[in-house]
């Protein structure tokens, strides 16, 4: 099953029809996330789609769509403003809760960022917050706008250009971000909130993170975003954003799976879409890649599935060891393994039978290499070789395992 982008309409806060795009993960869905985009943007800036694609992949699935007059979305941006995004915003969480599930997470980019903080607390099923470069002010905006802003407060309207395109403003929108308080809805949220902020982001400086930051309660959280630029225009910026938001989200989300899915009692790997060889791995509650090295045509967005034969063995070498030092009552220092992996011909193993070496075929060597933290006797170092021998995993690579292969189709069954 891979990831997939759905096409999506509803109607805004004035009735106009907006356009969205669901991102929607392979397997199941840990959350729904809203995403605001940033002032006179789109859903389908580059970086909205990296995240909301990076989040996909993580079990999160997530709607980000045109505001009034914006992108795709009908209407007429020139009568919208701070509040009729916010509305919009309501709008999306409606329709949500109508069709899916109420968001748990919102994410705000720039001014969405201060949006989505101004609306929080209007959207009870929110547990999460994330902002990406947002202003502690929403009037944060009209530095951009130049001399315009006084054609606009001295006439009532401005067209103002933004980034090289034009736009139609008017003194409504004007009056309405310099009446906001955002510091003082933040204050007031009480929700867990991360703040993602780059240091040298020449359009919302850093002091605006750290205003926003002083105001929160918590728990509260901030990233830094390195040498990003404000609207994280390289991918490997985004992809890290997306990575930190995954990894921060995992404490807060949990609960939006229903409780039979949770868990799964064995190992389902599953293909994303991403890439040729890319694959999302539920093992239990835990989520991870599988992939294969560039070399190779992969992402190298995960373990290969050799590596992680290696994984189990070392990982149950370590265990087996450190439950035997345990029983024993051994002051036995930090254990670490190192697995390495190679195809070779048996009658160079130097660990094969006489009767494996005369077979003449091509074997799978495991080399374990097992280092202990601290001085050891000879003694335990013979007794550790000989306990790591009896690793259930060990035992299950030397043993002859049979596999069981059935075929399944979804239309099987169908009448």
């Amino acid at each position: 099953m891979t990831s997939s982008t759905q096409r999506l309409e509803f109607a805004g806060h004035s009735g106009a029809t907006l356009a969205a795009r669901l991102d929607l993960p392979g397997g199941p869905v840990r959350a729904y996330a809203l995403f605001a985009h940033c002032f006179t943007c789109s859903k389908d800036l580059a970086a909205v789609r990296s995240i909301a694609a990076e989040l996909a992949r993580e079990g999160i699935a997530v709607l980000r769509f045109d505001f009034t007059g914006l992108g795709s979305s009908e209407g007429e941006f020139a009568s919208t403003d701070f509040s009729s995004n916010v509305a919009d915003l309501v709008s999306a969480a409606d329709y949500l809760r109508d069709h899916y599930l109420a968001p748990s997470v919102l994410i705000g980019h720039s001014l969405g960022g201060a949006a989505v903080l101004a609306v929080a607390k209007d959207i009870p099923e929110v547990r999460a917050v994330v902002t990406i470069g947002a202003p502690a002010d929403a009037a944060h905006v009209l530095k951009n706008f130049g001399a315009s802003l006084e054609v606009i407060d001295r006439q009532g309207d401005a067209e103002v250009d933004l980034a090289g395109r034009k736009f139609r403003i008017g003194k409504q929108f004007v009056e309405d971000v310099r009446a906001q308080r955002i510091l003082e809805a933040v204050a007031a949220m009480r929700k867990p909130l991360l703040i993602l902020h780059a240091p040298r982001d020449e359009t919302v400086g850093i002091e605006n993170a750290t205003a926003i930051f002083t105001a929160a309660k918590h728990p509260k959280s901030f990233v830094s975003l390195d040498t990003a630029d404000h609207l994280l225009t390289q991918h490997d910026d985004a992809a890290f954003a997306a990575r930190v938001m995954a990894g921060w989200l995992s404490r807060y989300i949990v609960g939006d799976v229903p409780q039979d899915r949770v868990a799964i009692e064995h190992v389902r790997v599953s293909e994303t879409g991403a890439g040729a060889y890319q694959n999302t791995v539920l093992a239990g509650r835990h989520r991870l890649f599988a992939d294969e090295p560039e070399s190779v045509g992969g992402l190298d967005s995960g373990p290969s599935p050799y590596d992680f034969l290696s994984i189990a063995l070392g990982a149950c070498t370590s265990m087996t060891l450190r439950m035997y030092a345990d029983r024993k009552g051994l002051s036995l220092g930090r254990v670490s393994v190192d697995v390495s992996h190679a195809k070779m011909h048996a009658r160079d193993c130097a660990e094969c039978t006489d009767e494996e070496r005369d077979g003449g075929a091509r074997i799978d060597r495991f080399e374990r290499v097992i280092s202990v933290e601290g001085k050891i006797s000879q003694e335990l170092r013979d007794k550790l070789a000989e306990i790591a021998g009896k690793c259930p995993v060990h035992r299950t690579l030397e043993a002859k395992a049979k596999v069981s292969t059935v075929v399944e189709a979804e239309g099987d069954g169908a009448g």
